[in-house]
């Protein structure tokens, strides 16, 4: 599960060491951890991390087919976590450091940064292949926060991009060594810990209102 830490003024959320799928718990425990983040005071920033292969690896299947029954409540979690993120009133860094697959990969995308794993793992949007269509707040998260051509590759054609080809289509913002992965993300968010507060909240409000607009209606097709 989640686990949240502090190093001096960023918050380190470790996402857990196994596939990190939405399950409603973990959804409940990144929440809390946000809670946490942002009822702090003072410089701060957040950066988001995982141990061992994955980083996360989407929506939990298993535990959706198993409760059909509340498919809308927990795609409606889902949209609210990533309309959270995307709005945080601190900057905030994804460090990829394994396979960043479906709603993952959209999770990554509501940071500000993304630092990924260069020789190894893959940001991959899976959805054409695996026939789950993007909701409409998800395909809108997607494609402001991608260039037009990379986030219609992705979306259509499935495909996997490495840390460097992420980094080149501008999914991802540096790619590095493995061991190199979490320094680089703290440092991007050390140098922006001074931004935390209400007028960053109202610039990504502002910048993504279109965007949180979609992910928070309810009256979408979700699914």
């Amino acid at each position: 599960m989640p686990t949240l830490d502090r190093q001096d003024d960023v918050f380190v959320l470790d996402l857990g060491t196994d596939e990190n799928r939405f399950h409603p718990d973990w959804i409940a425990s990144v929440n809390a951890a946000l809670d946490t983040v942002e009822k702090a005071e003072g410089a701060r920033a957040l950066v988001t991390a995982a141990t061992g292969k994955f980083y996360s690896n989407g929506l939990d299947l298993d535990w959706l087919f198993a409760h059909a029954d509340q498919h809308q409540d927990y795609v409606v979690s889902v949209h609210e976590l990533l309309a959270r993120l995307l709005s945080l009133p601190v900057v905030t860094v994804a460090a990829l450091q394994g396979h960043t697959f479906a709603a993952g990969a959209m999770f990554s995308l509501a940071h500000d940064f993304r630092v990924m794993r260069a020789d190894r793992g893959y940001w991959c949007l899976p959805e054409a292949d695996i026939n789950i269509p993007f909701t409409p707040g998800m395909s809108a998260l997607i494609q402001a926060r991608l260039a037009p051509q990379t986030a219609h590759e992705a979306m259509v054609s499935a495909r996997r991009f490495g840390g460097h080809d992420a980094a080149a289509a501008g999914i991802a913002d540096r790619a590095v060594d493995e061991d190199a992965v979490r320094v680089t993300a703290l440092e991007i968010a050390r140098a922006q810990t001074g931004k935390a507060g209400d007028t960053l909240g109202t610039i990504k409000a502002r910048m993504y209102a279109p965007v949180l607009a979609a992910l928070r209606d309810t009256t979408s097709p979700l699914g």
